[in-house]
């Protein structure tokens, strides 16, 4: 026993040994990823402005290639307001509006989409590039190039979203918003995910590692989060967040009256604006206790990683909480809105961590 203990040890030191060395042969790859993350961020954050400017319908043709140019000439922009005057919305809520004031939300969904197409070569020249030169370890090959696949999912589903606002509503369908959010949460979780792997093998993990009721903990955690981010794409949808301007009560109510008021009863959960906003506070509360509590479990694995990401996690947490009340009280205005979308990512992001730290 004597002898076999250091063997043992010697062997495990060993093992970190070759899975450090692996970590730094990933670096580029692991920069690479988040640097894509870190796009994706700018792209959910621009998206989040190009929905609150009401900018999303300004650019009524879905053009991959050809649109990446913007009109250049006055005959260009007149041709492109013509098409905005067609709409719904422009009829509906912006008949007054000039062809400056056109510009102005023009750009928005511009560069939202010149973003969009950005990411999409970020993301395939330098994995192409990797995988001539077989820098790309063989199990991550295929989910990198189903990562990219979501990606052009994304520009699809982003086109539905806004050919929803082109026909009779100059309201864009809150079930395609919604998705349209998601799906960009979804690439931006399988990127963080692919470089915290590639950073910290699972073959790191020691005897430190925490008991599966924990991991299975976080990993409901953080789908709770997601959740908790489809229902703000709903909130946001049908402008949920523009009723109910109080905080802790709903115009003087725990549960308002009214949150039941639709026939059947399911038609509520969608389109009626005091139940949306309910279940938005209501998943906000339950992540008040779930995260610290995660937090808690996190403390007593003995894994650091999982211990300071938590800790983390619950700071967030508080931040966006503090951001989502003042916008509320404020009437959604335009930066805090903003900077609430852009903190509801970043408590992903931790709870992704967390989750990848105890898996």
């Amino acid at each position: 026993m004597s002898v076999a203990f250091p063997t043992a040890q010697r062997s495990v030191e060993t093992a970190e040994r070759n899975v450090r060395a692996r970590a730094v042969s990933h670096r580029a790859l692991i920069a690479w990823l988040l640097a894509c993350c870190a796009l994706v961020f700018a792209m959910v954050v621009v998206g989040g402005v190009t929905r609150l400017t009401h900018s999303g319908l300004s650019i009524t043709e879905w053009q991959p290639i050809v649109g990446t140019l913007p009109p250049l000439d006055a005959s260009d922009w007149n041709e492109a307001f013509s098409k905005y005057q067609a709409t719904p919305q422009f009829r509906d809520v912006n008949r007054a509006m000039t062809l400056p004031e056109f510009k102005r939300i023009f750009w928005w969904e511009y560069f939202h989409r010149l973003l969009g197409r950005m990411i999409g070569v970020a993301f395939l020249a330098p994995y192409l590039w990797f995988l001539v030169r077989g820098r790309i370890p063989r199990p991550y090959a295929w989910p990198l190039a189903g990562i990219f696949l979501l990606g052009g999912m994304q520009g699809a589903v982003g086109w539905l979203m806004v050919q929803s606002g082109l026909v009779d509503d100059p309201r864009v369908s809150q079930f395609r918003l919604t998705a349209h959010l998601g799906l960009a949460f979804a690439i931006f979780a399988a990127m963080l995910w692919t470089a915290l792997s590639l950073a910290f093998p699972r073959a790191a993990q020691r005897s430190t590692a925490p008991a599966r009721p924990v991991r299975r903990y976080a990993f409901a955690v953080a789908a709770l989060v997601f959740v908790m981010v489809l229902s703000g794409g709903l909130v946001a949808g049908i402008r949920a967040g523009f009723a109910y301007n109080t905080f802790p009560l709903m115009r003087g109510y725990v549960v308002p009256p009214e949150i039941l008021m639709l026939e059947p009863w399911w038609r509520n959960l969608f389109w009626n604006m005091a139940t949306v906003q309910f279940d938005h506070r209501l998943l906000a509360w339950s992540l008040m206790l779930a995260i610290p509590l995660l937090w808690w479990r996190a403390r007593r694995t003995g894994n650091a990683r999982a211990r300071s990401r938590a800790a983390a996690l619950v700071a967030m947490l508080a931040v966006q909480v503090a951001l989502g009340i003042a916008t509320l009280l404020n009437s959604v205005p335009l930066a805090l809105a903003a900077l609430h979308q852009a903190g509801a990512l970043m408590v992903f992001a931790l709870a992704i961590g967390v989750a990848h730290a105890v898996r």
